[in-house]
């Protein structure tokens, strides 16, 4: 619901216009004067209605103090040049009195559709620059193909959804799915991850805060939560939130309002929430760390996101797209992986999952030399496979130790041959070698037969 102050030194249009908003659906406040509206958190508004006359400083004076919040100015004066000057002050726009009451609608209409546009657009540039594992949630698997039925189905309603699944399986990217097939999809998705906040903080950046509320509070500051009003609310690890701050989310669900820290009045919010957890929320309420009430509120419906593990191709599927990412954005030349490579990765467990996969794709895209990215440069422990096969290796001259012929050998060939060829005539991989001239101080030299 959308939160809005009418100042007007005339009493009667205040409350004419109250309840004219009142009635389509609009919050309303009042104010007689710039300086009566001060003593509110303006920023707390999204739309401020005033008269340009007012006793004191004008209307135009509260384009200053209202940060982010637009101003529409009134005006008996019915002029291009009190237009031009009110708009040129920052007003968002100028309605002249006496005005009709639909045109007037309209215009707090379209004034707060393109404040909207306007937070949904900050909120894509911040997933735009935010950095994911995949854009979109891969997978044919028959995990994945159940859970996309459920999310298609979930998506219309406006249920609160509890996300289940191990760190790093993409449980944000089953959030984002939720919202954006759902009909919030034009409002803003606001994510928190409630591990990464400090206990001392998470109340306020959730619910927000009057000036002078706590020590350092220095302003007036709109939680995440006002800032999702309309849209959906994503917490990740919500095991990890504070019992006070449970309180608090408890409110939200039941009463559909937020009230800031320091605050005397509630307002309303329309979020929808999405929670996640790679935790059991039923032990922690026996162990008296999550409310058992907050836990019934969260778990209407449970979507259970399975482990990388347990999604059998899906590895593959996902590991090549990652590949492709991660070459365009290194500028590396083209690779693939072997076909040792592909076993490994089918047999590995991936304790970290998708963000596991991510970070080992990465890490061999930028230590591969040749074509192909092997388990090595993955850095999965697994037996060797049948490509992993090297030929004996050579047998050294009488007389020289195996480190003074790996050393000599090493200087007479590096510049014919490339790495993997080196490790292969040698009978060891790239890994221990790479590690033995570290040992032996030989650096690598780039020559011909280097496929770089």
């Amino acid at each position: 619901m959308n939160y809005l102050l009418v100042v007007d030194d005339e009493a009667v249009i205040r409350t004419g216009l109250r309840r004219l908003l009142e009635r389509h659906g609009y919050q309303v406040a009042e104010a007689g004067s710039v300086d009566e509206a001060l003593q509110q958190s303006l920023d707390g508004f999204d739309l401020i209605i005033s008269d340009l006359r007012l006793p004191g400083l004008p209307g135009t004076a509260l384009i200053e103090h209202a940060g982010q919040t637009p101003v529409l100015i009134m005006t008996s004066f019915a002029s291009i040049r009190s237009a031009v000057d009110a708009v040129r002050a920052g007003a968002a726009d100028y309605i002249a009195k006496p005005f009709d009451h639909d045109d007037l609608l309209l215009t707090v209409e379209r004034i707060l559709r393109e404040r909207l546009l306007q937070r949904q657009n900050a909120a894509l540039r911040q997933d735009i620059s935010r950095e994911r594992p995949a854009t979109g949630i891969i997978g044919s698997s028959p995990a994945m193909q159940e859970l996309h039925r459920r999310i298609q189905r979930m998506a219309s309603l406006n249920t609160t959804v509890l996300i289940h699944g191990e760190s790093g399986t993409g449980k944000e990217l089953v959030a984002r799915a939720l919202h954006e097939q759902g009909p919030r999809s034009q409002a803003p998705l606001i994510s928190v991850n409630c591990a990464a906040i400090p206990e001392s903080l998470i109340e306020s950046e959730l619910f927000g805060h009057e000036k002078g509320a706590f020590t350092g509070a220095q302003g007036m500051r709109k939680g995440l939560v006002e800032a999702a009003d309309g849209g959906s609310l994503f917490l990740d690890e919500i095991g990890e939130l504070p019992l006070e701050a449970q309180a608090r989310l408890l409110r939200l669900l039941q009463e559909k309002e937020v009230r800031r820290l320091g605050a005397t009045q509630s307002r309303k919010v329309d979020v929808r929430l999405i929670a996640a957890t790679h935790r059991n929320l039923r032990q922690l309420v026996s162990a008296g760390l999550f409310r058992e009430d907050l836990f019934f509120r969260l778990n209407v419906v449970e979507l259970v996101l399975p482990p990388l593990r347990e999604r059998g191709d899906d590895i593959i599927e996902i590991a090549r797209i990652l590949l492709e990412r991660t070459i365009e954005r290194v500028g590396s030349h083209p690779l693939s992986f072997s076909p040792c490579a592909l076993e490994a990765m089918r047999e590995y467990r991936w304790p970290g999952n998708i963000r596991e996969l991510e970070n080992a794709i990465e890490r061999a895209v930028i230590l591969c030399d040749d074509s192909a990215i092997t388990p090595e440069l993955l850095a999965i422990d697994l037996p060797a496979c049948a490509d992993d096969v090297r030929p004996e290796p050579l047998d050294p001259p009488t007389g020289l130790s195996l480190e003074d012929y790996f050393q000599h050998f090493v200087l007479e060939h590096q510049d014919q041959m490339s790495e993997t060829e080196l490790a292969q005539k040698l009978g060891i991989s790239r890994k221990t070698l790479w590690e033995r001239r570290q040992r032996l101080g030989i650096p690598r030299r780039r020559g011909a037969g280097d496929t770089t």
